[in-house]
């Protein structure tokens, strides 16, 4: 079957969404066109409506500090926006620091390189809980010290310093040491979003799978590629077509290099494993 569509259409939507996404938080400090005020871990848009990162949320709470009202409110407009596109659309499709990862993935390949670690995925999830425990005993939001999101906003504007050292680390240890192992096994940021988006209602779906021809090519470029397989292939979860594994990002990467048109966005809905049970 030829393709008949743009191969990389979702790749160039997404990064122009994360940049476009990162130069609206410039525009106020460069420019003084104030649309964002704050960064994406806490922002005001228009004076009006306050966003919050969940994870933030958390933070604050666990050390002993009573979250103000815009907080919740931010936080609460994030969540139910999460619970509709799929937690982990941040990760693919507003985080910059996957702009990192994505460089390290591509120079991985085009040296050849493979990484033999391969640590848990559980492992961002862990990271996580430690975090929380860090923050609870400290009294102080320990991960927004060495966040590698806000540290990138901070670095454009006020110049990186130490940031240098740790999106370089991000960059290092995704090249050379595990493939997509900051996004994919460490963050504990992209840990709170796949826990959010468990049950999102916008999920790419393989309904034409009988065309696959078991080229891997969406496996090759998914950073997440054991949710595949169950929608794939009718194994694990059930025979349903939709991926449903939290840990999907939303990204589109199995749309973009599948030449057999497979896969495509729809919903989580009309999924024949779940009418089966």
């Amino acid at each position: 079957m030829v393709r008949s569509r743009w191969r990389w259409k979702w790749l160039f939507l997404r990064r122009l969404t994360q940049v476009g996404i990162l130069g609206l938080f410039l525009l106020g400090p460069m420019a003084g066109i104030w649309i964002v005020k704050g960064n994406l871990s806490s922002n005001l848009v228009l004076d009006l409506l306050p966003l919050t990162d969940p994870f933030l949320l958390l933070q604050t709470t666990v050390s002993g500090h009573l979250p103000e009202t815009t907080a919740l409110l931010g936080t609460a407009i994030v969540v139910t926006f999460y619970l509709l596109v799929g937690g982990r659309a941040f990760c693919g499709w507003v985080c910059p620091v996957n702009i990192v990862t994505d460089a390290a993935a591509w120079l991985r390949e085009m040296l050849g390189l493979r990484p033999r670690a391969r640590p848990s995925r559980t492992t961002r999830y862990w990271l996580l809980g430690t975090l929380l425990i860090m923050t609870a005993l400290t009294g102080i939001t320990v991960w927004e010290w060495v966040n590698p999101v806000s540290m990138l906003h901070r670095g454009l504007i006020f110049g990186f310093g130490f940031a240098w050292v740790v999106l370089l680390a991000v960059f290092l240890f995704d090249l050379l040491v595990a493939q997509r192992g900051w996004c994919s096994h460490l963050c504990p940021m992209g840990a709170t979003y796949s826990l959010l988006g468990a049950g999102s209602i916008i999920r790419v779906r393989a309904d034409d799978r009988a065309r696959c021809d078991d080229c891997m090519e969406c496996f090759r470029v998914c950073p997440e590629p054991q949710v595949i397989q169950p929608a794939l292939k009718g194994t694990g979860d059930g025979p349903g077509p939709v991926i449903t594994g939290m840990n999907c990002t939303n990204c589109g990467r199995c749309i973009d290099v599948c030449d057999q048109i497979v896969f495509h966005f729809g919903t989580r809905f009309h999924n024949k494993m779940e009418a089966s049970s």
